[in-house]
């Protein structure tokens, strides 16, 4: 009852009409508590079977260990106690597609008297055509609907009842069913298979399911949906010493095993799908060939980087700032001045085009408005060099006031 409430609770806050909204995350996972994921379904199976060990399953069905949620002790007995257990094995996922060893070892487990359920979206083709049986849909693109209404069999008096719910529906239904080995036990909405039964000599069970949202605590929360969980679960018997929730299938599918469990072919093994194609294993040495030749022709027509060209630089500038150090230091200002005068006069004759007379006031018009440069200072600077060059000394002062008020000129001119 509790775990009812807990899972109620989270369902109604990711639900609510307040300012949150509703996960949509489609996990199955057995930890979440959001709508889609099944906390409710996996907290219930201590209550539909009270007398088995709930084990969590993390290792391939050819490699079977478990691992208890209570101790030790009880782990070891399951392992060593394997083939003299009454054991029911539940699979929930989106997807089961296990390998050629790993379908081996699930139909073997079932011939030894032990009972497999597998619900899920998509299911290994392999599997299916060993059973007789073929879905309507086996890449991604499954039933989209936005509500789901699906129906089962009661395990006892046989009566059909239908269930719905508005969230996803995300099912699938079987198109080809083998009635002389098959018991089909649930329906969809048109009345079209999605849940079948085959039973073994040795005493054993398979159950294939193909709506796995139905364990979701949205669905099973919904009415009296808990009832569907029930009567579906319930063709396992109940007498079971173990049931095992497997969550090696939520991870692994055929020729991908991290190492946790499976036998590590990887993409690229020696057992992977891709290596047992023969036109990727033609088609990879001419690749690597092709990209070698890439390479080579690349690397002769890429240049060399260009090295960085200085621009010259201006030895009259240069030429003129050692002289101008020269006289300075033999303290003909005078000199010094008159020639910085008539430097100026050659920079504005070459580059404005004007002929520069000091005295001349349309001079002083024509620069100012070639120039762009204040006239207030432009007529303070040509009063200066006037006033220098009538001037019989020139003091150290003053020739750096006229050095100061020439770089302001050449800078902003």
């Amino acid at each position: 009852m509790i775990c009812w409430l807990v899972a109620l609770t989270g369902l109604i806050a990711s639900c609510g009409s307040g300012s949150k909204r509703i996960n949509k995350r489609v996990t199955l996972w057995r930890t979440d508590k959001i709508p889609y994921g099944t906390y409710y379904a996996y907290e219930q199976l201590e209550h539909l079977f009270p007398d088995a060990s709930v084990l969590i399953n993390k290792r391939s069905p050819d490699r079977y260990k478990t691992f208890s949620l209570k101790n030790k002790e009880e782990e070891e007995e399951a392992y060593n106690n394997y083939d003299d257990q009454k054991t029911n094995y539940i699979i929930i996922t989106n997807q089961v597609i296990p390998d050629d060893d790993e379908i081996a070892a699930l139909l073997g487990m079932v011939a030894r008297g032990q009972h497999v359920f597998i619900s899920a979206l998509r299911i290994s083709e392999t599997l299916l055509d060993s059973l007789h049986l073929k879905t309507a849909f086996y890449t991604s693109a499954y039933n989209t609907d936005d509500s789901l209404t699906v129906s089962v069999q009661h395990p006892v008096s046989g009566d059909s009842q239908s269930y719905t719910y508005p969230g996803y529906a995300l099912d699938n239904y079987f198109v080809e069913v083998d009635s002389s080995i098959t018991s089909i036990l649930g329906k969809d909405k048109n009345g079209r298979p999605n849940f079948v039964q085959f039973n073994y000599e040795g005493g054993g069970s398979l159950y294939i399911h193909l709506a796995p949202i139905t364990f979701s605590n949205f669905f099973l929360l919904h009415k009296n949906n808990k009832t569907y969980y029930d009567n579906v679960l319930s063709y396992l018997p109940k007498n079971s010493d173990v049931v095992r929730w497997d969550e090696y299938f939520r991870y692994h599918t055929k020729g991908n095993d991290n190492g946790s469990g499976g036998k590590g072919k990887g993409l690229f093994g020696a057992g992977s799908w891709l290596s047992k194609q023969p036109g990727f294993a033609m088609a990879l040495p001419l690749l690597l060939i092709l990209m070698l030749i890439i390479y080579l022709f690349e690397s002769k027509r890429k240049q060399r980087i260009i090295p960085v060209i200085q621009p010259l630089k201006n030895a009259s500038v240069d030429f003129v700032k050692t002289i101008g150090r020269l006289y300075f230091q033999r303290h003909d200002n005078k000199n010094l001045a008159q020639k910085m005068i008539v430097h100026f006069q050659d920079h504005v004759r070459s580059r404005y085009g004007i002929r520069a007379s000091l005295n001349d006031p349309e001079f002083e018009k024509r620069l100012a408005w070639k120039t762009g440069y204040d006239v207030n200072a432009l007529k303070d600077l040509l009063y200066f060099m006037n006033m220098l060059q009538d001037d019989y000394s020139v003091s150290d002062e003053a020739l750096l006031e006229l050095n100061r008020k020439l770089e302001h000129f050449y800078k902003h001119a």
